[in-house]
């Protein structure tokens, strides 16, 4: 089904409570699966991705405004309907606001790796986080991750290979053909991408 159309107000949600779940149904026009970008930077990789794939509808997750201001002009240019932006921190966003079990996916692409070892407890990939995209994602779902970093890289392994919950699997060539503006920088400078992928067992 093709919900593409010219939006006339903003793409990104105005929230009128942070402490309770949204109601994703009223957001879309059309009710089909749910996937999330956590850290959805410009949108560059979410405004492809949702232009390719009219049947399903995506919210982007990021916050700084700029951001998804850059969302909203970009996917209104290309009339998406299935496309939302929200202004909030991405782990707040799953563990509050985001109903249980209403994504398909969650896609997390080069996000910030706090390098300094003092600082790795900030790291959105962490202990804590199986049991969050767990609680938010569908039979079935799955977590899609990418980043530059080595480090980090090894610790969202870890981190997903200790969770009983989820199972590995490959990225699919057609997701990891879609690159964000950062990853197209790394990969011009000689820096693979470093991908992988975790789906809910049940």
């Amino acid at each position: 089904m093709n919900i593409q159309s010219s939006p006339t107000e903003s793409l990104n949600i105005a929230l009128t409570t942070v402490i309770e779940p949204l109601d994703v149904a009223r957001l879309f026009p059309v009710d089909q699966p749910l996937e999330v970008e956590l850290g959805c930077g410009d949108a560059s990789f979410l405004v492809e991705y949702a232009r390719c794939h009219p049947g399903k509808n995506f919210i982007g997750v990021e916050r700084l405004l700029g951001r998804l201001q850059k969302l909203d002009r970009k996917g209104r240019r290309l009339g998406l309907m299935n496309l939302r932006g929200l202004r909030i921190e991405s782990a707040y966003f799953l563990q509050y606001l985001l109903p249980p079990h209403a994504a398909a996916a969650l896609h997390i692409y080069f996000p910030d790796p706090w390098p300094k070892k003092r600082h790795r407890k900030f790291r959105l990939i962490g202990g804590q986080f199986p049991a969050l995209a767990c609680t938010a994602l569908a039979s079935r779902g799955t977590v899609y991750l990418r980043t530059d970093d080595a480090d980090y890289f090894e610790q969202m392994n870890e981190v997903f290979g200790a969770a009983v919950e989820f199972k590995s699997v490959e990225t699919p060539a057609a997701l990891a053909v879609i690159t964000t503006d950062f990853e197209r920088d790394f990969n011009a400078k000689g820096i693979p991408t470093l991908r992988a992928a975790f789906q809910r067992r049940d």
